[in-house]
């Protein structure tokens, strides 16, 4: 029987899986760590748990769900941008406030969600793989869904700026940003992460005496 599936809004784990999962689960915390994020692949896990790849993807859907088993996180990061990617790109800025703030604000997912914000800023193997998993499920579909070449740039500040949010707001809980209304933070943050994914990248003047500045452009 095929675990609970995990929706985009990360309502909850999965269940716990029969023995075939769990072994699923060993291996592919040993692959993670053995060979990281980027280079671990559905097919090496199952070939680890002595299993067939299909029976990875009946348990876990892809390499992206377990990995957020692995580190046991109850929210699906990479479903929650496809769910805002999945729209217009015009308002794509505030829809990202929109999906991302409300799982944090549940008690059930508020504690591994900040567990992994702080893990992706420490220095073990972990904290790399953490890094490896948000910049490829993350920046990299904000990239891909960008496009242009300043794709990877522009990804990088409109994920820097919800990172800056869900950092100030719940792991050091700085008011008045802590306690404003979520409709207000789509107003006002949703626009500039906007401006990010829409702007265009200018070069420095050859005499600004700074690495370039960033146009709202189209």
């Amino acid at each position: 029987m095929t675990a609970d599936p995990v929706d985009a809004a990360g309502d909850g784990r999965a269940g716990a899986p029969p023995a075939a999962g769990g072994r699923i689960l060993q291996a592919a915390t040993a692959e993670f760590h053995d060979r990281g994020y980027e280079a671990a692949s559905i097919r090496s896990i199952a070939r680890r748990a002595g299993v067939d790849s299909a029976l990875v993807h009946h348990y876990f859907d892809d390499k992206a769900g377990l990995f957020t088993e692995v580190v046991r996180v109850p929210l699906r990061p990479d479903r929650i941008v496809a769910e805002v990617l999945a729209g217009p790109p015009a308002p794509s800025g505030r829809r990202l406030v929109h999906v991302v703030l409300p799982p944090w604000e549940r008690p059930a997912v508020r504690p591994a969600a900040i567990a992994l914000m702080r893990s992706a800023v420490g220095t073990g193997a972990g904290s790399a793989m953490v890094r490896s998993f948000l910049k490829r499920e993350l920046i990299g579909q904000l990239a891909r869904r960008v496009g242009g070449p300043d794709a990877d740039l522009r990804a990088s500040l409109a994920a820097s700026q919800m990172a800056g949010l869900l950092l100030m707001r719940f792991v050091l809980g700085i008011e008045p940003l802590a306690s404003a209304p979520i409709g207000r933070l789509v107003d006002t943050v949703g626009p500039v992460v906007q401006w990010h994914l829409t702007g265009r990248v200018l070069a420095a003047e050859p005499d600004a005496g700074h690495p370039g500045t960033v146009d709202p452009g189209t």
